[in-house]
């Protein structure tokens, strides 16, 4: 499994140590290069090419926000994690619009700062690549910078649901040619076909997929499921 490369600019070489210590303790990460001034900080980005910045704001020469303004005027769109004291409502504000997205306030504890990289390289995982993904795929992805309003909508699930089963069978139908019943669904997926069905039901009720019901010869007719991918 390849790392995900990170680059961190902090000037305050305390912080720097402890952010490095945090992210050695973390499995799939590792730090490229440390740059302590914005300035800095954007030549390390062009030369090193990070997956991941974790960014301080409040640096002399050239600040964070200043920092995050001129990567996207350049056409950089490489993820930022804003780590910072900064906690006044205008910079918080203008660090997300400018792409930040997770921001983490000094002082944090470890599982604060676990989550929004794990967060993080779920997200990257998740839409890396190439293809489409349907609308529940897209909302079953846990988002980034959930503290801070930027969680889309997703009803609650059926008590007994789980998320991650249901992203599963998703998935599996995305990939599909042609409709399943349960039972073919249940064994592509790994689940009990009394469990495929749970699911398949919930989804068909929330409009997710659609029901081909097949007649045909004795016994109870055959339910074929098809996912509601979208046509935009």
């Amino acid at each position: 499994m390849m790392s995900t490369s990170v680059l961190l600019i902090e000037d305050d070489p305390m912080v720097q140590e402890v952010n490095k210590q945090f992210i050695e303790r973390l499995d799939g990460f590792k730090i490229i290069g440390v740059a302590s001034t914005g300035e800095e900080g954007l030549k390390l980005v062009q030369e090193l090419k990070p997956d991941l910045i974790l960014l301080d704001v409040y640096m002399p020469e050239q600040n964070g926000l200043d920092m995050l303004k001129t990567l996207r005027s350049i056409g950089n769109h490489v993820d930022v994690i804003a780590i910072t004291a900064a906690n006044d409502r205008e910079t918080i504000r203008k660090m997300l619009h400018h792409g930040a997205r997770d921001y983490l306030i000094k002082p944090f504890k470890f599982e604060r700062f676990q989550q929004a990289l794990k967060d993080f390289k779920k997200y990257h995982e998740q839409l890396s690549g190439t293809g489409s993904v349907s609308q529940l795929e897209l909302d079953l992805i846990k988002p980034i910078g959930k503290k801070s309003g930027m969680t889309p909508h997703i009803e609650e699930l059926p008590k007994g649901l789980n998320k991650q089963t249901l992203k599963q069978i998703v998935s599996y139908l995305n990939v599909q040619d042609e409709a399943l019943t349960a039972e073919e669904t249940a064994d592509g997926v790994g689940i009990a076909r009394v469990t495929a069905r749970r699911y398949l039901d919930y989804l068909q009720k929330s409009g997710q997929v659609e029901i081909d019901i097949q007649y045909g010869g004795v016994g109870r007719p055959l339910n074929r499921y098809t996912l509601v991918k979208s046509t935009t």
